[in-house]
């Protein structure tokens, strides 16, 4: 800042002029202090992450940029809004029903064959055994994970030798099928009975025709028709195309195995179930 005095001032203007220049040096001094303050505030808060500006009423900054959306989507046509993007229809398990085999001799290539039935490759598929219109079908959830050409040919199939033996029969009197072709660890039962693969069971113990049903793993259940929260059915009977066979549930092969105690209520159920 510059001041400048004539000649001639008076001590009056020299002493105005004096506080004039200590006012202006006070107000710069005071402006500085403000501006360091005001920097050390901004860097503080940007020490700590607040590096915008907030306000309380939101802005929408793409107003103006969806306008020329909006009109574009109302300028299509309301049919082609509605229809939406199109989706492929869910493949149905088993095809088509009209080509199903209708014998048990006709339905074993078919388990092997038929793309819907399982995502495994054939080589993965297990077939069942077993006569057909025999005296008890033995139904399990999956083949085990090493089985490859005989349904059951592990620890499971020999405690399953074992509990027919118990029962009055050998392996080969029993038909023996897994509700699925291959070995699945972890299966969507529902999923897979809203997919149609309940219908395809049903089939499969039509074609079988025997006289009882024994389902070891209440997984499966959802495909029989039952809900696997609830206990026992009440009317222990399978309905299936064209007639009825009695049925029960047991624990699956690989719970009787972790826990023998569970052998006891098997027992007992079949006690119940065939009135021996």
């Amino acid at each position: 800042m510059i001041l400048s005095f004539p000649d001639t001032a008076s001590p009056n203007a020299l002493i105005a002029a004096r506080h004039a220049v200590k006012t202006a040096a006070i107000v710069d001094t005071n402006q500085q202090v403000w501006a360091k303050q005001l920097a050390a505030a901004q860097a503080w808060w940007r020490e700590a992450g607040v590096d915008l500006a907030f306000a309380d009423e939101p802005t929408d900054w793409l107003a103006g940029a969806r306008k020329p959306v909006a009109a574009a989507v109302e300028a299509a046509p309301a049919a082609a809004r509605a229809a939406g993007p199109e989706r492929p229809a869910p493949v149905r398990i088993g095809g088509d029903r009209a080509r199903w085999p209708t014998s048990l001799a006709e339905f074993a290539e078919w388990w092997l064959t038929e793309p819907s039935l399982d995502p495994a490759p054939p080589a993965r598929r297990v077939l069942p055994a077993g006569p057909a219109d025999a005296e008890l079908m033995v139904l399990v959830p999956t083949p085990e994970p090493d089985d490859r050409e005989t349904l059951l040919s592990g620890r499971q199939g020999k405690l399953l030798d074992a509990i027919l033996a118990a029962f009055g029969y050998r392996r080969d009197e029993v038909y023996r099928a897994s509700a699925l072709a291959s070995p699945t660890p972890v299966a969507d039962w529902a999923a897979l009975e809203g997919q149609g693969m309940g219908e395809v069971l049903a089939h499969h113990i039509a074609l079988a025709a025997p006289r009882r049903l024994l389902v070891l793993g209440r997984d499966v259940s959802p495909l029989l028709g039952h809900d696997p929260t609830q206990g026992a059915p009440s009317s222990p009977d399978f309905h299936h195309e064209g007639g009825s066979i009695p049925l029960a549930f047991a624990p699956a092969l690989d719970a009787l195995l972790e826990r023998p105690a569970l052998k006891r209520a098997l027992w007992k159920r079949w006690l119940d179930w065939t009135g021996t």
